[in-house]
């Protein structure tokens, strides 16, 4: 496993752990745990800026030059982060409308 492929999958594997706290946190609001939910939410956020932090690099190496390609390891990532960064804000709305209801 060479670089790239071996920064796709922490890219894959931070943003899925994010991506399942932010369901979770939705699922623990939805019984009025907000505590818990909150803590997922931090728990996600943390992780989540993991797998950010991989992908900066990679853009930081492209711009500087040492770009390596792309490949559908890479795209799969990147789905992935967008997918856990669309969950957190849908996560977030959730929780405030649990709140009100």
């Amino acid at each position: 496993m060479d670089g790239l492929e071996l920064i796709a999958f922490q890219i894959i594997s931070a943003v899925g752990g994010a991506r399942s706290c932010f369901i979770e946190a939705i699922q623990m609001a939805k019984v009025n745990d907000y505590d818990k939910a909150e803590e997922l939410l931090s728990e996600g956020d943390e992780l989540f800026k993991q797998g950010h932090h991989a992908h900066a690099k990679l853009i930081q190496e492209e711009a500087s030059g040492k770009s390596e390609g792309i490949n559908l390891l890479l795209i799969h990532a990147e789905d992935q982060l967008m997918s856990a960064e669309a969950f957190r804000i849908i996560a977030g709305e959730f929780i405030d409308v649990y709140k009100k209801i």
